[in-house]
C-alpha cells in the first residue's frame, strides 16, 4: 500500500511538472517552465524513488511498471478534465480498459 500512496503522489507532481506549464506559463519564456517542471520533478523523484525502492520484492520490474501507467492515467484523466479544462472523452475509457487487459497479464499466477 506504501509503494501505491507514493506512486500517486509522485504522479500528482509529475503530471503538474509536465503539462501544467501549458496552462500557467504559456507566455513565459522557455527556461522558466523548464526550470518550474524541474523543480515540481525533483519532488515527483523524492517520492517515486522510495515507492519503488519498498514495491521492488513485492512487485516484479514489470508490475512496478505497469503499476505506474495506471496511475499515470488514474491521475492525468482528473487532471486534464478539471485543472486543464480538456473535455471528458470515451478514448480515456478505451486506454483504461487496455490498461486493464495489461493489468491482467503482468499480475497473472
Amino acid at each position: 500500500m506504501r509503494t501505491i500512496v507514493l506512486l500517486v503522489m509522485s504522479n500528482v507532481f509529475m503530471t503538474f511538472a509536465w503539462y501544467a506549464h501549458l496552462k500557467n506559463l504559456r507566455a513565459a519564456p522557455l527556461y522558466v517552465a523548464i526550470l518550474a517542471s524541474w523543480g515540481l520533478a525533483f519532488f515527483e523523484y523524492m517520492l517515486q524513488v522510495p515507492a519503488n525502492r519498498a514495491g521492488y520484492g513485492t512487485f516484479t520490474l514489470g508490475q512496478l511498471k505497469i503499476l505506474q501507467e495506471v496511475i499515470t492515467l488514474s491521475v492525468f484523466v482528473p487532471f486534464a478534465i478539471f485543472y486543464m479544462g480538456q473535455p471528458l472523452k470515451l478514448d480515456y475509457l478505451w486506454a483504461g480498459c487496455c490498461l486493464a487487459g495489461a493489468v491482467f497479464f503482468i499480475f497473472r499466477a
